[in-house]
């Protein structure tokens, strides 16, 4: 599944275009390396993704084309969840 559908999919991110433009602007990480809008995903990859003021982690645990809202955070697994602005004052 490409990478901007499964991050609107798993509503990580809301909407599909403002998952494009995270990826295509290099904000979006797929098993360390930075990701495009179009790079495939699968179950067990590892994104991190610099959206806003939160930095995530998130492991992949389902692909599917169509989940329900209530189901969709069973689409990933949180590794990490900070804010921007708090991660980089400890830095």
């Amino acid at each position: 599944m490409r990478l901007d559908k499964y991050l609107k999919v798993s509503r990580i991110i809301k909407r599909r275009t403002v998952a494009k433009e995270a990826c295509d602007g290099g904000r979006v990480t797929v098993n360390e390396r930075v990701a495009k809008a179009g790079t495939d995903v699968k179950v067990g990859d590892i994104m991190t993704i610099r959206f806003g003021n939160r930095l995530g982690k998130y492991e992949i645990t389902d692909i599917s084309e169509v989940v329900r809202k209530e189901n969709a955070s069973s689409m990933y697994r949180v590794l990490e969840e900070d804010e921007v602005m708090k991660a980089e004052r400890e830095a």
